[in-house]
């Protein structure tokens, strides 16, 4: 009778749960691709392709389901146990184990780039420069101060730290962070996933509290995440008994909530997540050209200086052209604004995105397809022997 080991090898390396797997993937990816109308890309792949567990609501019906990242990593298994720990070695099968390699090593790159990787944008004018690029969707309160010497002292509270208060979109859910470095702690309540910030007219009354005139009005959820702008209220507490201030914080807001505090002025921003470059990008000149006789871009592209290490080396980032440089790739993206008058100045945006495995998918289509040319050439050659020696038979 077979251990349990062995029934647990048989059953990671059984070609049903291949199956069983594959048409997993089929259905999230379908259902996925129904709930982006209403829910938008964002969220879509963060619960159905980003979790491992998930519920699916259809009819009233709440139906639990294994999310794409369980269902992806058990796949892994399923193909390291059976198609490349357990397949029969030999020059028979060099072909087949090179292609599961392949595939491997895809499903590892997927991994990496879901865990490791930072995507971002940053948008200039000509002459303007960034050593820094902002998330879409990510947020981060940043509490800084300038010092005498003109630098900056940040305390950052990244978005796990309030991630579910966001998720709650409003509820009076408080969460303090007390960093023993600041003269005050950071309380936050009512954080808004999308909202807008207004005054307080004389002849209506809000359910939300009103902050020197001003209150953060909630917003819907729009399916493109990166349009939706977050808030929230804040409580800045005095650790030596000083009292307390209240403020409100809302990622558009172009000036930080200031605070003086301990002999000096605070600034409390809440923004997109912010990640530094290697090198400082300047803006040269951004050129688009447009369709003859309409106002649709035919191609754009931005010529830039890269400046690292005081060396300075001009490029040019085209649509299909991308920069890369110390582990970075910087894509052209956008530009705008989209109702500029024909000679006022545009911006540009650019896509930067760093993944330690950017070139993985490469390597591992060319070893899909190296194995695969391996082995169906393999099964040619013997067919054509086969077919010869019949011939010759005869």
């Amino acid at each position: 009778m077979a251990s349990l080991s062995q029934r647990v090898i048989a059953l990671l390396s059984s070609m049903r749960l291949s199956c069983a797997l594959l048409l997993l993937l089929g259905l999230l990816t379908w259902l996925g691709t129904l709930e982006q109308a209403e829910h938008g890309l964002y969220e879509v792949q963060r619960k159905y392709f980003e979790s491992y567990f998930l519920v699916h609501d259809v009819g009233g019906l709440s139906i639990p389901l294994p999310g794409g990242n369980l269902v992806l990593s058990v796949l892994f298994l399923n193909l390291f146990v059976g198609g490349i720990a357990r397949l029969r070695k030999g020059s028979r099968n060099v072909g087949v184990l090179v292609a599961h390699v392949g595939v491997a090593l895809l499903l590892v790159s997927g991994f990496m780039k879901l865990h490791f990787s930072e995507e971002g944008h940053v948008t200039l004018f000509e002459d303007g420069r960034a050593n820094t690029y902002q998330s879409y969707h990510r947020w981060e309160i940043a509490v800084y101060r300038r010092l005498p010497d003109g630098s900056a002292e940040e305390h950052l509270i990244p978005q796990e730290s309030f991630a579910a208060a966001l998720a709650s979109d409003g509820v009076d859910e408080r969460l303090v962070f007390d960093d023993p470095r600041l003269p005050f702690e950071l309380e936050l309540s009512q954080v808004f996933a999308n909202c807008q910030r207004r005054p307080k007219g004389p002849m209506f009354e809000v359910d939300v509290p009103v902050i020197d005139g001003e209150y953060l009005q909630e917003g819907r959820r729009v399916p493109d995440a990166e349009m939706n702008v977050a808030g929230a209220y804040v409580g800045l507490v005095a650790k030596d008994g000083g009292g307390r201030r209240n403020g409100l914080l809302w990622g558009r807001d172009p000036f930080p909530l200031r605070h003086a505090a301990a002999g000096a002025t605070w600034n409390v921003h809440l923004r997109k997540e912010r990640y530094p470059m290697p090198f400082t990008l300047v803006l040269d000149d951004f050129q688009k050209e447009d369709h003859p006789r309409t106002g649709m871009p035919k191609s754009f592209s931005s010529d830039v200086t890269v400046v690292e290490g005081g060396v300075a080396r001009p490029v040019r980032i085209s649509m299909n052209e991308p920069l890369r440089a110390d582990g970075l790739v910087v894509y052209q993206s956008g530009w705008g604004p989209q109702d500029a008058l024909p000679g006022s100045p545009l911006f540009s945006t650019l896509a930067v995105v760093r993944n330690p495995a950017d070139k993985y998918p490469l390597y591992a289509c060319l070893l899909i397809a190296a194995g695969l040319t391996l082995h169906f050439s393999r099964k040619l050659i013997g067919y054509v022997r086969a077919e010869s020696a019949r011939a010759g038979a005869q």
